[in-house]
């Protein structure tokens, strides 16, 4: 059983109490928190440039000042868009798992995680439709077409939850402190990150858990196949980023092959690499990337 695995870790123990009494000690009501300037600067990044899809590739050359300007509010709009729907299926999958068999332990912290990613969706969902007018459409794919077994099931759901969290927080991070941002941007970027720190530290424990358990009974076959979903949704969760409706929203003709000719670049590759650099790192460390 899961719990049994949890109960006798002592350290995890102690991490579920520490996060529990900094959430308690963070909290903060958002519906107060922020203020909503009833528009933002057209002429301004929207998102940090390093961070845009046409960094690093001749598009960046060509495409005027004020374009990649737009590009970028588009590309945020996307961003925010994708944490809408990432936090809506994290949702999901642990109200699911709340007080049931072999999450007691971690139940408190679940209401604490709970609670904050539904206000971080409130507030991403607000930046989009004030200043984007929609929420972009998430593309699909990603998830498990077969139902594996429960322990695996468990498995990749809280290790795609701590991917996408630590793709999110490489945003966050950079854009809360970019200076060329507007305050509003850099301020949900900042809180938002604040929370995701202690997420990620609870992920990557239970993570590393839940896969030390499954090493108890799994076969070889089976521990490849997990390594072969987390990859796939490695790369689902970066090429997100990429989305035709944006480049058409920002007024760049042939929307689907710009898309594919960014895909192709190597900038995009680079860039994949440097936002999961740390993420890839724990994954191979722990075993769950072979």
């Amino acid at each position: 059983m899961v719990s049994d695995v949890i109960d006798r870790n002592d350290r995890f123990r102690g991490i579920l109490d520490r996060l529990a009494t900094k959430s308690i000690d963070d909290y903060y009501n958002p519906y107060r928190l922020f203020e909503w300037p009833d528009r933002l600067p057209e002429d301004m990044w929207w998102m940090s440039p390093e961070l845009t899809t046409t960094y690093g590739t001749e598009w960046a050359e060509s495409l005027t000042p004020q374009q990649l300007h737009t590009l970028s509010k588009h590309e945020s709009i996307n961003f925010y868009s994708l944490n809408v729907h990432g936090i809506r299926e994290l949702l999901i999958e642990v109200v699911g798992r709340i007080h049931t068999a072999g999450f007691e332990t971690p139940s408190e912290f679940f209401h604490h995680f709970i609670g904050e990613e539904n206000e971080h969706m409130w507030f991403f969902a607000e930046f989009c439709l004030r200043y984007g007018g929609k929420i972009y459409r998430q593309p699909a794919g990603g998830a498990e077409a077969a139902v594996p077994s429960e322990k695996i099931q468990s498995l990749l759901v809280f290790a795609r939850i701590l991917i996408f969290e630590e793709l999110v927080d490489h945003f966050n991070s950079k854009m809360a402190a970019d200076e060329r941002l507007h305050e509003t941007i850099r301020g949900i970027n900042r809180i938002h990150h604040q929370d995701e720190s202690r997420h990620i530290a609870f992920g990557r424990e239970l993570v590393d858990l839940l896969y030390q358990d499954l090493k108890q009974t799994a076969t070889e076959q089976e521990l490849d196949e997990v390594s072969t979903s987390l990859r796939r949704y490695l790369k689902h969760s970066f090429d997100s980023l990429y989305h035709p409706q944006v480049y058409r929203d920002a007024g760049l003709e042939r929307p689907h092959e710009l898309r594919r000719s960014l895909m192709e670049s190597p900038a995009r590759a680079e860039a994949e690499l440097r936002t999961f650099r740390k993420t890839a790192k724990y994954l191979e460390k722990t075993g769950l990337i072979r």
